[in-house]
């Protein structure tokens, strides 16, 4: 049985989430508290397995209660986050410092808002129940790896997939890329809004340049394109020798738009043995078929150990289904994706 702690100042969240999470036959909600100073008496009582975690609160934001306990006593945490532009960026800060993932709440009709999300906010608390924890500051700080300089492939493209955990994950790996690294298409499951607080952040920390994709951009070396969170499928085009990011609508695929499938196949059909395509942490399987026909479409593919995802669910199906090559730690990917990308790794025949 999943225990769970509700933090939220606004006592009808409190209700409401207690009402979503009770629902499930694996999952105990063991207590309740309407601010930060109440949380930190209710872990000592209770020793919760989860906590979802309000923003906004009196006292103390949830975003200085996060860092604190991640620092003091690690444990999963779900936010629970305004679909605001600031929302969007303080949700962010909060998966940089260690929570598991988050969950969307409106302004306006909270009570409607939350019940549509009740199988959403259910699946999170038990991957966040299930998911790897550390402290934040074991994971601050760090050297970044000094990969050997190499020549890199000007046709070759990367493709990234990521869902649960991913923000931290596609953050370690772009830190480590090289401003003369082949473009980067990413696909992170976000809602609207959300994808564009993300690229402000990593362009602000990434030698290359980060941008939320739009509809016809030309794909550069040395950019990364994200694709907008829960608007459209983002898709790999190609007219001669330029190639292009398509943001086409369409139905949820593998339960998500954008979806990681949509765009490793359009790596696979556009790009052929000139892609690579990484699949990184993140709950259920999307992306995991995909990788397997960008596999046999000659590409070079990377999925992520499960000793480093927060959630082995995407990269786990894609190795059991035989679609990555390479099972790697995330410490490891961006070298990889380096080798791959070089000419050298290409002469060479390492596939």
């Amino acid at each position: 049985m999943i225990r769970a702690l509700i933090v939220d100042d606004s006592s009808l969240v409190r209700r409401l989430l207690t009402e979503i999470l009770e629902q499930a036959d694996d999952i105990e909600v063991v207590g309740t508290a309407h601010d930060p100073y109440d949380a930190r008496e209710k872990i000592k009582q209770l020793n919760p397995d989860v906590l979802t975690l309000d923003i906004e609160m009196p006292r103390m934001d949830g975003i200085t209660f996060l860092r604190n306990l991640m620092r003091l006593r690690p444990m999963p945490v779900v936010m629970v986050s305004t679909l605001t532009a600031e929302g969007a960026q303080e949700t962010i800060e909060a998966l940089s410092l260690g929570a598991i993932d988050f969950v969307c709440k409106p302004r306006m009709d909270i009570a409607h808002g939350l019940e549509s999300y009740a199988e959403e906010i259910v699946a999170k608390v038990r991957a966040a129940a299930r998911a790897k924890v550390g402290r934040s500051d074991q994971r601050a700080g760090k050297p970044r790896p000094q990969h050997p300089v190499a020549k890199i492939g000007s046709s070759k493209v990367i493709a990234i997939g990521a869902s649960t955990g991913g923000t931290v994950a596609i953050q370690q790996v772009l830190e480590e890329m090289p401003q003369t690294a082949p473009p980067i298409l990413i696909t992170q499951h976000m809602p609207p809004g959300f994808s564009a607080a993300f690229a402000q952040r990593l362009d602000g920390i990434c030698e290359a340049s980060v941008c939320e994709a739009k509809d016809g951009q030309r794909i550069l070396p040395g950019h990364v394109y994200i694709a907008p969170g829960g608007e459209k499928h983002l898709e790999l085009t190609r007219d001669g020798s330029r190639y292009s990011c398509r943001l086409r609508a369409g139905e949820l695929v593998k339960r998500h738009r954008p979806s990681v499938e949509v765009l490793f196949d359009s790596m696979a059909s556009v790009a052929g043995r000139h892609g690579i395509g990484v699949l990184l942490t993140g709950m259920g399987t999307d992306g995991a078929e995909a990788l397997g026909r960008m596999r046999a479409a000659g590409a070079h593919t990377i999925a992520q150990d499960e000793a480093s995802s927060v959630v082995w669910g995407m990269p786990g199906a894609a190795v059991k289904a035989g679609a990555a090559e390479r099972v790697l730690p995330i410490g490891s990917i961006a070298g990889a994706i380096i080798q791959a990308a070089s000419a050298a790794s290409t002469s060479s025949g390492e596939r």
